[in-house]
């Protein structure tokens, strides 16, 4: 890190982090089809790992099915391949090149693992605000070491930064509840 200190900086780290855990929730499955499920879904295409988005479209019709629309031919297999393999339950219908990916009804149990990955997600968020924090605070102490700012500002910035840290810690407890409500929802 520099050696200036930048709340900016700081906001927007734990911002990123933020936007990491509501993307790692998005893709648990709930009870309705989601686009976003497909997410995590990687194929090996043109030498590369792609998204299942980067290949064809991605949308959801009705509440327990998802559609993709491979845009090459030759990718169908291999789209359908990795969503089959890719530890989500799912069993794509291959139509040409549609794929029709009916959603399964969640099971108590299914939702409880869920849940139970939701938090390990959410937990993993927070930590990462928290090694945001602890190189922010590092940082002050070390300016106030090095007589570049005071003790007083020291204090007071170390305040500011973790008034943020509750602030986004906050944002990332909320999308949990959201998330938990959402998957336990029959």
């Amino acid at each position: 890190m520099a050696e200036t200190y930048s709340k900016d900086e700081i906001a927007r780290r734990m911002k990123g982090v933020v936007a990491s855990a509501k993307g790692d929730l998005a893709g648990l499955r709930t009870g309705r089809a989601s686009p976003s499920l497909l997410d995590p879904v990687s194929v090996e295409a043109y030498g590369n790992r792609m998204p299942v988005s980067q290949l064809g479209t991605v949308s959801a019709p009705e509440s327990r099915m998802l559609t993709v629309q491979v845009w090459d031919k030759s990718m169908v297999k291999h789209v359908d391949k990795a969503i089959r393999d890719a530890g989500l339950g799912l069993n794509p219908q291959v139509d040409g090149q549609l794929l029709r990916i009916p959603l399964p009804e969640l099971t108590q149990d299914r939702r409880k693992e869920l849940v139970k990955l939701a938090h390990k997600y959410s937990e993993q968020g927070r930590v990462a605000i928290r090694n945001v924090r602890r190189d922010g605070m590092e940082l002050l102490k070390k300016l106030e070491k090095d007589h570049k700012i005071s003790q007083d500002e020291q204090h007071k910035q170390g305040d500011e930064l973790q008034k943020l840290t509750d602030a986004n810690i906050k944002d990332i407890d909320a999308m949990l509840l959201a998330k938990e409500h959402e998957i336990m929802q029959v």
